[in-house]
Formats: C-alpha cells, sequence, structure tokens
C-alpha cells in the first residue's frame, strides 16, 4: 500500500465525517421510521445539502442488542447514514461530505431532534 506524504495542518480537506454517539434517546422517535426520514430531510435542508434519491430505512436485526432501524441517504456530495438501537435507546449517525458544514450545527439538531441526554461528537477531516 502506498501512503502519501503528511499534509499540512493548513491544508484545505478533502471532505469531513462527523460521527455522532446519542444516549438516552426518545424511543419514540428513534423507532420511527418516518421520523427518521424527516430528520434526514430537516437535517439537509438545514446544512445545505442535495438528497439525492429517497431515505432508505430498514428494521432489522436478529440480537435485540443492536436490533433497529438503520438508514441511509446518498448526497450529491456523498452520504448520511445512521443505526437506532432499540434496546438501549442510542443512535448512531455519521454525516460525510466534501462540501463543507459546521458539525456543531449537525450535532445540537441531532441530539433535539433524538432528544438525546448525551452524545459523543467525533469530527474527521479528510484529507
Amino acid at each position: 500500500m502506498v501512503q502519501r506524504p503528511a499534509i499540512q495542518e493548513a491544508a484545505t480537506p478533502w471532505g469531513i465525517l462527523t460521527s455522532l454517539d446519542l444516549y438516552g434517546c426518545k424511543p419514540e422517535t428513534i423507532r420511527n421510521a418516518e421520523e427518521i426520514k424527516r430528520f434526514v430531510v430537516e437535517l439537509c435542508e438545514r446544512i445545505d445539502m442535495k438528497r439525492f434519491g429517497e431515505c432508505q430505512v430498514v428494521h432489522f436485526g436478529r440480537d435485540e442488542r443492536v436490533a433497529g432501524y438503520s438508514m441511509i441517504q446518498l448526497i450529491e456530495t456523498s452520504l448520511i447514514s445512521g443505526h437506532f438501537a432499540n434496546q438501549s435507546n442510542a443512535a448512531y449517525i455519521d454525516i460525510f461530505s466534501c462540501k463543507p458544514y459546521d458539525p456543531n450545527e449537525v450535532a445540537e439538531f441531532a441530539g433535539c431532534f433524538f432528544g438525546a441526554e448525551f452524545m459523543e461528537v467525533h469530527v474527521a477531516k479528510r484529507m
């Protein structure tokens, strides 16, 4: 595998990935496919991302520990995905885009929408 040379800190990233781990979410929201779709539409409007196709939301999982809805929404600049775990009332959401957006705005909106008691936010710049 060929490695890229080190990139200077001032370089403009190719894209940004925000990973949200939301805990203590409202069960009635994370267990509702229509609410999850509404979240995606409102998030895309809020961060000015153009959706490509319809949001897919599918419930699956034989193991109760991980059973719940999973979501994927293609956007013209990449994708938004997530999994919503019923047993723990947790949501794990990733937003990746080569178009800039504010990770703090994404985190605040998602936390409020799903009624999270607390969350962890991880932001990575893709070079």
